[in-house]
């Protein structure tokens, strides 16, 4: 298994050996000349938190060498702000969460909270004695 390294402070983390041609802290870069090199992008979106951590053990573990896995720590805003950006393009509403090749999973298409389906459970509401 490739050692895993933060290439740089607040940067996303990525396989040291894929890195070599790549300007460090542009991870769009990566995309890009992964998909030109039949690479499989998988990005993975976490809090840094033990809920979070089995997601990201799970997918090192699957991930071969036409994987390029890109770890967003969002509890660790990038310098770059590419985090952000790519939770916006993606429409990230609830953590961990998966893209691959620019596509976020199914299973992570979660709508996050919502007003309503918290006034159906009660919220705001006094409770009945």
């Amino acid at each position: 298994m490739t050692d895993w390294q933060n290439t740089t402070k607040k940067t996303p983390k990525i396989f040291k050996n894929n890195l070599a041609d790549t300007p460090h802290g542009l991870p769009s870069l990566v995309l890009k000349q992964n998909r030109m090199e039949n690479k499989r992008v998988i990005e993975v979106f976490t809090a840094g938190c033990s809920v979070c951590q089995p997601t990201v053990d799970m997918i090192k573990s699957m991930a071969c060498t036409s994987c390029e896995v890109i770890v967003y720590d969002l509890s660790d805003t990038c310098e770059t702000k590419v985090c952000q950006e790519k939770v916006k393009e993606y429409g990230i509403k609830s953590l961990p969460a998966v893209a691959v090749n620019g596509v976020l999973l199914d299973c992570c298409q979660n709508k996050g909270v919502s007003v309503d389906k918290l006034k159906k459970a009660g919220l705001g509401e006094p409770a009945l004695a």
